[in-house]
C-alpha cells in the first residue's frame, strides 16, 4: 500500500472534490483495491477486498500526519473508511472526526449535496468532471439550448447546463429520491427547480416514456449517462441498442448527443459499432478525456464519454 502512503503524504489540501488516489486505475501494483477521495471536509477511503485492521492504522496516520502539515489551524481531520463486500454490500464507518449534516461540497464552483455515510454512490460521480466540464463549456458556447439529460440522478449535468445559460433541462430518472437531492441542487446554486422555470424532473422509466420525451423534444444536447448494469433499470449490453435507435428522433438538427459508458468489460468499440449501424446520420466528433486524477493502464477500461453531433 506504499503508493497510496505516497499519495497522502504529498496531496495538497483539497478544496473541492476530486479523487486524490487511483488505485483501480492498474498504474500501482499491490493498491488496485483502493481509492481514497476527498469530499471536503471528508476523506473517503474505499477498499474492494477485505483489508487488515492494521493497514487502516497505516493509513489513519498517514492522513494525521499530512493533515498537520496543510489543514489550517484548529480543523479536524474527518476520514471514513467505505469495504465494498461481495453481492453489492458495503460497510460504512465513520474513523475520525464527523461528516457535516447537510454536506454539501463544490466542483469548479457549483455546491453538490453529498452523502458519504450511506451506499455506494455518494450523490456525484467524481470521474465524470471532465464530462460536466465539456456541457458547461459547449452551453456557454451556444446559449440558449435545450437539453434532455437521461438517467440524471441528481442532476449535475442539469445544474452545470443551467448555469452555463441552458433555456431549460429536462431530467428523466427512475429514482424520486435521486432527482429530489437534484431539486435541491438546483436551488443550493440559486438556480429554478421547476417546469414552469424550465426544469423538469421526471420519475419515469425511460423505456415506457418515450411519448413524454419525445413531446418535450426536441433536444439540441441529450445526455446519456446510465448505470452500466442495474436489474430493472439498465443492462448496457441490451439496453444501449434500444435507446441508440431513438436518438436521432430525440435530436434537432446540429444537435449533440454525450454518450457515457462505465463498464471496463466494454470498451469504445461497443458503443461506435452500435452507432454506425443504428444511428447513422450521427457523426462522431471526440472522445472527452478522463480526468488525470482517474488514469488507467488501459483507456478501454476506464469511462468512456463520447461526443456526437447530428447533421445541420
Amino acid at each position: 500500500m506504499q503508493a497510496l502512503l505516497d499519495a497522502i503524504a504529498t496531496m495538497a489540501l483539497p478544496t473541492d472534490a476530486v479523487r486524490v488516489f487511483h488505485g483501480r486505475g492498474g498504474r500501482h501494483p499491490g493498491c488496485e483495491h483502493w481509492t481514497l477521495d476527498a469530499w471536503p471536509p471528508v476523506f473517503v477511503l474505499t477498499s474492494f477486498q477485505p483489508v487488515e485492521a492494521s493497514e487502516l492504522t497505516r493509513v489513519g496516520e498517514a492522513l494525521a500526519r499530512r493533515w498537520a502539515e496543510v489543514a489550517p489551524t484548529g480543523e479536524t481531520l474527518n476520514w471514513v473508511f467505505q469495504q465494498r463486500q461481495p453481492g453489492g454490500r458495503v460497510e460504512t464507518r465513520l474513523m475520525a472526526g464527523a461528516v457535516p449534516d447537510p454536506h454539501v461540497v463544490h466542483e469548479d464552483g457549483t455546491a453538490y449535496l453529498v452523502h458519504v455515510l450511506k451506499g455506494q454512490n455518494h450523490g456525484l460521480f467524481l470521474d465524470m468532471a471532465a464530462g460536466r466540464r465539456w456541457v458547461r463549456e459547449h452551453v456557454r458556447q451556444w446559449p440558449g439550448l435545450k437539453v434532455l439529460n437521461l438517467f440524471a440522478y441528481t442532476c449535475a449535468f442539469s445544474v452545470v447546463a443551467m448555469q452555463a445559460g441552458a433555456r431549460g433541462v429536462v431530467n428523466l430518472d427512475m429514482a424520486d429520491g435521486a432527482l429530489a437531492i437534484g431539486r435541491r441542487n438546483h436551488t443550493l446554486n440559486g438556480l429554478p427547480a421547476s417546469a414552469a422555470a424550465g426544469v423538469s424532473f421526471l420519475a419515469h422509466d425511460l423505456f415506457n416514456s418515450w411519448g413524454k420525451v419525445g413531446r418535450a423534444g426536441p433536444y439540441d444536447l441529450v445526455i446519456v449517462d446510465p448505470p452500466s448494469y442495474q436489474k430493472g433499470s439498465f443492462v448496457a449490453t441490451k439496453d444501449y441498442a434500444r435507446l441508440i435507435r431513438r436518438l436521432s428522433d430525440l435530436l434537432a438538427p446540429g444537435g449533440h448527443v454525450l454518450l457515457c459508458l462505465n463498464a471496463p468489460e466494454l470498451g469504445t468499440g461497443f458503443l461506435t459499432a452500435q452507432m454506425t449501424e443504428l444511428a447513422p446520420s450521427l457523426r462522431f466528433v471526440e472522445r472527452v478525456a478522463n480526468p488525470p486524477a482517474f488514469a488507467d493502464v488501459d483507456d478501454e477500461r476506464a469511462l468512456k464519454v463520447l461526443v456526437y453531433a447530428a447533421p445541420d
